[in-house]
């Protein structure tokens, strides 16, 4: 049966898409929405079958697949290093390590035009290399970061997009809660996937840095220097030293026993977990309230991630069985572009995404969608996960669902408008992209790491 030139089950695939976009609006919790529309497209695939003789695959006992499924991700290894990485990070915000690190780095850079954004940048980095918490990335340098520029004159679009953009690496550079899901949901490995956002996680970082220096060179009163700025002497470098060597520790036993193959990614989250509430106790912020506090959110976040995943699960079962997959790759193979053509097709259509759909629901869905058809027309999946990795980064900043507007709007001083960050914002995302294009025309970027640790 056709209906407008389309098969059945094609429509229904379609359908399932639409329906699951539509109904984010109403405000429903998106795992809802994904299990949600699952079982109602179960019953029309079944109904499809019953009504018009149009057998698509879809059954009650195809649906209870989903059981199985769920246990799956439930009972999966990997999966055990998301809630010790979301402690590590939360642990590591409570620590004093950033403000320490503001405070030294301030400064060396005092004298540097946009020194205290390029500040910010240096630590949102070591942050990110840290945790792969947006949230708190973003908050923590929002409190530290952002005062203090718009007290020395700072442009506030200029201070607003600095902390938004620079919050959002945490979601690339390893180790990273992203990546950790992307590897799971195409079975690969995630120390390959680490090492593979490491250059360009950097690199991103560095064309803030550039960016910074070059606009704040040409347009002086976007950064005022301070006139009380400090000179850089031995004293303020060995301050500087020993601000960044408890991060810098911490990343190097995380990262170092992934690459190195002393641990497995669950067992070098343990290590950051730990490593990170040591760094609190050392600096006197450990009590009960902060353990109390840190465990419950890591709770909460925990629960929500998994809560979607559980969703999905049920989701993509059912639009696998529909032919989702077979539908996606004839549309995506029928682009009339050629393969290079097909992967810009979907980074665009991932990016325009970004602007309705969160990470994870995009993670979730489109990804093991997409990853097959890039392996057939010849790609290497790693290269093509990190860069949608890094076309998924620019969605904390794309409105109306850019967490990362939201997360400093929270907490941003008075004087702040949302206009402010959204204007502040836009260069970054522009800067995102070039990014993106750097990592696309220049594979070994991401490939080259990797081969040489293994080989």
């Amino acid at each position: 049966m056709e209906i407008l030139g389309l098969e059945l089950s094609e429509v229904l695939v379609i359908g399932m898409f639409a329906s699951f976009i539509l109904l984010l609006f109403t405000g429903y919790p998106v795992a809802w929405v994904l299990g949600g529309v699952a079982f109602i497209f179960t019953g029309l695939g079944i109904a499809a079958d019953y009504y018009f003789d149009a057998f698509i695959g879809i059954d009650w006992n195809y649906s209870g697949l989903v059981v199985d499924r769920m246990w799956a991700v439930m009972n999966n290894w990997v999966l055990v290093a998301l809630p010790m990485f979301i402690f590590m990070g939360l642990m590591l915000d409570r620590s004093g390590v950033a403000a320490d690190l503001m405070t030294n780095f301030v400064k060396v850079f005092g004298r540097v035009p946009g020194g205290m954004a390029i500040t910010v940048v240096i630590i949102g980095v070591l942050l990110a290399a840290s945790t792969g918490i947006i949230g708190a990335s973003v908050v923590l340098l929002s409190l530290l970061g952002l005062p203090i520029m718009l007290e020395h004159g700072y442009n506030k679009e200029l201070a607003c997009g600095t902390v938004c953009s620079t919050g959002t690496l945490g979601i690339l550079i390893p180790p990273s809660i992203m990546l950790v899901l992307m590897a799971d949901q195409l079975a690969l490995p995630v120390g390959d996937l680490f090492l593979g956002a490491l250059f360009p996680g950097i690199l991103l970082g560095a064309i803030y840095i550039i960016s910074i220096l070059v606009v704040c060179y040409l347009y002086p009163d976007l950064a005022p220097v301070p006139e009380d700025a400090p000179k850089v002497t031995l004293g303020v470098l060995w301050g500087v030293f020993k601000a960044v060597l408890p991060p810098a520790g911490l990343i190097l036993a995380v990262l170092g026993s992934i690459f190195f193959g002393i641990a497995t990614p669950t067992e070098a989250a343990g290590i950051g977990a730990a490593g990170a509430t040591l760094l609190a106790f050392l600096n006197k912020r450990l009590d009960y309230n902060t353990l109390k506090e840190v465990v419950h959110q890591t709770t909460r976040t925990t629960a929500f991630i998994f809560a979607i995943f559980l969703g999905a699960t049920a989701f993509s079962l059912v639009l696998r069985g529909l032919g989702g997959d077979e539908f996606i790759e004839g549309v995506l193979k029928g682009l009339p572009f050629g393969p290079t053509g097909i992967v810009i097709a979907i980074l665009f259509f991932t990016f325009l995404l970004g602007f309705f759909l969160d990470w994870i629901e995009i993670t979730l869905i489109v990804l093991p969608l997409v990853a097959p058809v890039i392996a057939d027309l010849g790609f290497n999946v790693i290269w093509f996960t990190v860069m949608f990795a890094v076309c998924l980064q620019t969605s904390f900043l794309t409105p109306p669902v850019g967490f990362a507007i939201f997360y400093l709007k929270g907490v941003a001083p008075e004087g702040i408008s949302v206009n402010h960050i959204y204007r502040g914002v836009i260069p970054f995302i522009i800067l995102q992209l070039i990014g993106l294009c750097l990592v696309f025309v220049w594979e070994d970027l991401v490939t080259w790491l990797p081969s040489v640790a293994y080989n």
